[in-house]
């Protein structure tokens, strides 16, 4: 458990963001907050000071707009990420990616390992690196172990495109931009990603910006 003096800087950095209403200024790619790593969450805030934050992630999320948000990218570095994924795209994209909606979750401590060996690669965006997109092959099923925000523990398997948004947030927590896993030949410009490559696999992309799918 942190002391009272470690608590402080953490704390009065949640105040000051917490103090204009809104949504939270999204901290973006070469601030060292998304490369520094997180520290565990063990009770820094408080309940109410916690309840307060969580409420101001799903609000920045959701103006965003995303599918999920982690601490380090409002420039606080605690073990925190939020998800919510409504899935509101075509049905032959849903089915193509595995694309189901996720109720709003939030994950406190997050980490999380393979299950089995197949992986699935598509394109990939973050709220930290507006305006670009790129091809990331993640794990297909991933087992997810944290707690949620009131202490309980979470134990939990996800596959298809909700095991992508919990590595893609759990990855924040941990340092890691989208971009270290991504395919660089792939990386597109969202005009690009409008005109180009709208289909539901990144499988013509590979083909004409030559990279690999595995």
């Amino acid at each position: 458990m942190a002391s009272p003096s470690d608590r402080t800087p953490l704390v009065e950095r949640v105040e000051e963001l917490l103090a204009a209403d809104g949504p939270l200024p999204i901290v973006a790619a070469g601030d060292p907050v998304l490369r520094r790593g997180t520290e565990p969450y063990d009770g820094q805030l408080g309940p109410e000071l916690l309840a307060r934050f969580i409420e101001a992630l799903r609000i920045t999320m959701h103006a965003a707009p995303g599918v999920g948000l982690a601490a380090p990218q409002v420039g606080v570095p605690l073990r925190i990420a939020v998800i919510e994924d409504p899935a509101p795209v075509p049905e032959e994209v849903a089915v193509a990616r595995g694309r189901v909606p996720q109720p709003f979750r939030v994950l406190v401590n997050p980490a999380y390992e393979p299950v089995g060996p197949a992986r699935a690669a598509f394109f990939e965006g973050c709220l930290s690196v507006p305006g670009w997109q790129a091809v990331v092959a993640r794990h297909a099923e991933v087992r997810l172990r944290g707690q949620d925000e009131h202490g309980h523990a979470v134990d939990e398997l996800f596959t298809g495109w909700p095991a992508r948004i919990v590595q893609h947030e759990t990855d924040h927590l941990d340092g890691m931009l989208y971009l270290d896993r991504a395919e660089l030949r792939s990386l597109s410009s969202n005009e690009a990603m409008a005109g180009r490559w709208t289909e539901p696999t990144p499988a013509t992309a590979a083909e004409a910006l030559g990279f690999d799918l595995p």
